[in-house]
């Protein structure tokens, strides 16, 4: 079995695959504060509730991670609790397996790029793709398979965050399904409406914005916690990728 962990700045997310199939998977808060032996007993917890996955059956585990401080504790606790060298994603890893045009590579996120190479992978075409996450990022890769760039703006979560803060009489609302009108009849309406239907209209500006620079039409894909939510009011979308980097983290590790 193939152990797989996305590590992001506001979640971590673990998949398990046997050969190409995705077995479980869960999506926790990422935590930066904590030891080898900590991470063993949340593994550990999460295994329990599967009857299909035993700890000494993982033979390979792959990481991407933008936390820097995740780094060490993740290496112990695969050496200490699994008798693995973990294997991680690296600039110069991911680039002998698609060429990345950014004028700095080392810039470009590992998580980018994992999910541009499993993008590309299954569509073979040109590509958007849109990560929402703590931001919301757009990756175009070309009908070559070469990442080309992107955008990043403000994830929704830390942008309804700091409208909350900032504007003490509103009310929190949660934003678990989109209003049935864009027009909001009361406070609560017209900020899920402002949250979900705006992010939508940023998606699709932006989409369109980038077809221009484009010389080809490109598949628009979506991934990331909130990207069904985006991708039904969003008139841009084409397909919706929910486990997209840990797909890539499987690719990534059979073409190694």
């Amino acid at each position: 079995m193939l152990l797989v962990i996305d590590v992001g700045n506001t979640n971590t997310v673990i998949g398990i695959f046997k050969e190409s199939v995705l077995i479980e998977d869960w999506r926790i808060k990422t935590i930066r504060d904590t030891t080898a032996d900590e991470v063993n007993v949340l593994i550990k917890a999460l295994f329990s509730d599967s009857e299909v996955i035993n700890k000494k059956d993982i033979k390979k585990v792959l990481i991407s991670s933008v936390v820097p401080p995740a780094v060490p504790i993740l290496n112990a606790f695969c050496k200490k609790h699994l008798n693995l060298v973990p294997i991680w994603i690296t600039p110069d890893l991911v680039r002998s397996l698609m060429p990345v045009l950014y004028k700095n590579p080392d810039e470009v996120g590992a998580d980018r790029i994992v999910n541009s190479i499993a993008a590309y992978r299954k569509y073979k075409t040109s590509l958007i793709v849109v990560d929402f996450g703590t931001a919301t990022t757009f990756d175009v890769i070309s009908a070559k398979g070469e990442y080309i760039g992107g955008a990043i703006s403000p994830g929704i979560a830390i942008s309804s965050e700091a409208l909350f803060q900032k504007a003490s009489r509103l009310p929190r609302v949660e934003i678990f399904q989109p209003t049935d009108k864009v027009i909001g009849r009361d406070t609560i309406e017209s900020i899920k409406s402002g949250i979900i239907y705006g992010y939508a209209s940023l998606v699709d500006g932006m989409v369109e914005r980038m077809k221009k620079e484009m010389n080809f039409l490109p598949v628009i894909i979506a991934t990331g916690g909130l990207s069904p939510l985006i991708s039904s009011v969003s008139e841009k979308i084409d397909h919706v990728e929910e486990s997209l980097t840990l797909d890539g983290l499987r690719i990534i590790s059979q073409e190694l």
